[in-house]
């Protein structure tokens, strides 16, 4: 995952993963033993039983109102930085701001998140 352009499309899938029913397309997003952690000191998602269980818990569906926005940082061998913003609509009003680094895998599936 070497290209500004493939983590651009994988950072696509994701936003597209989220906005899907259920948990099928995170395969195509993550390995199997992927490590997915959603801050510094979380307790870390481990394999894809594990970010299919905390994805079905933190959204609220596909019609789940949210705009995100991206811009990718830094892309150095297999690691990518990518600062992502997160404007979640009614009913809720959230608004986040991460920063992402992302190690992939040579098959372009992410390994650690």
């Amino acid at each position: 995952m070497s290209s500004r352009r493939r983590v651009e499309d994988w950072v696509a899938a994701y936003e597209r993963a989220w906005r899907t029913a259920g948990t099928a397309p995170l395969a195509d997003l993550f390995a199997g033993d992927a490590i997915y952690s959603m801050g510094p000191f979380e307790e870390p998602a481990i394999g894809l039983a594990a970010i299919a269980e905390l994805w079905e818990r933190e959204r609220q569906g596909p019609d789940e109102g949210f705009e995100m926005t991206h811009e990718v940082v830094a892309v150095e061998a297999d690691v990518a930085v990518v600062r992502v913003e997160v404007r979640y609509g009614p009913p809720r009003h959230l608004h986040y701001r991460d920063l992402w680094i992302v190690r992939f895998g040579a098959d372009g599936r992410c390994h650690r998140f």
